[in-house]
């Protein structure tokens, strides 16, 4: 079934393009998308519309990609315009990823495998609103086609996708696993290992904030680093303040070393 984002555009799955070999395998949540503002006249409609799918996994927001992406998309005069939205609304999460966790590791980008659990898209509570509201009223009056995306859902991996997964970190030759946050080490590594620990805090708890563990997942033993979400490290929008400091002063100690 195709899943259509505000104004027509297709939702593609997004996955690891490269396949040579990589030193340590990412795994978050699920896929971000284009984001565009959306203006009549002088109102913002919305700051951060969903417009399409991202040209990469963990897509960086390069404001050119961006501004091109948009540029073909389609919408009637009447409904206004569409335009990047600002800089920090496309792609903050990978900014903080090589920024905050690959390059105090000693990794650049292309050294890592990246994956997440949920490789499509989903619609958040503010994206819906949007929709709701604003959207479908105007794709019904010009002849638009209606979003059809999911909600966020709570279950993001059943156990057909962690054994995908699972054949994508064999795949990927790489002996360190980092997963973002609590729902990768709930959705996937529980399920596919014996590990005592079901979130970050638990973790923590045993071995500390940003030390590796041995973990045996399908027969292989990787090293596994359970880290905050991006948008826990960054202080993106609503956050832990908690986890936002535990990763900077794990960022300041690995800098002493």
């Amino acid at each position: 079934m195709k899943y259509y984002y505000p104004f027509g555009e297709v939702v593609h799955p997004l996955v690891q393009l490269d396949r040579s070999p990589k030193l340590v395998f990412v795994l978050g949540v699920y896929a971000s998308a284009v984001h565009a503002r959306w203006r009549k006249g002088n109102k913002v409609v919305s700051a951060a519309i969903a417009v399409a799918s991202e040209p990469q996994i963990f897509w960086d927001g390069n404001p050119k990609e961006a501004a091109e992406i948009i540029s073909r998309i389609y919408i009637p005069k009447e409904m206004g315009t569409l335009e990047p939205a600002g800089n920090h609304l496309n792609g903050p999460s990978t900014i903080i990823l090589e920024n905050n966790i690959l390059a105090p590791l000693g990794f650049k980008r292309e050294d890592a495998w990246l994956c997440d659990l949920l490789p499509e898209t989903r619609l958040n509570p503010n994206q819906i609103n949007v929709i709701k509201k604003e959207y479908e009223p105007e794709a019904k009056k010009y002849g638009l086609i209606q979003v059809n995306i999911p909600h966020r859902p709570s279950l993001f991996c059943d156990k057909t996708r962690c054994k995908e997964i699972v054949s994508e970190l064999e795949e990927s030759q790489a002996e360190t696993l980092i997963l973002l946050g609590d729902i990768p080490i709930r959705q996937f590594l529980n399920q596919v290992s014996d590990v005592k620990y079901k979130n970050l805090q638990k973790y923590v708890e045993l071995y500390g904030y940003g030390n590796c563990s041995p973990v045996t997942i399908n027969g292989r033993i990787y090293n596994v680093l359970p880290l905050a979400h991006p948008r826990q490290i960054g202080a993106l929008g609503s956050h832990s303040a908690k986890w936002h400091k535990l990763h900077h002063d794990w960022e300041t100690n690995l800098s002493k070393i």
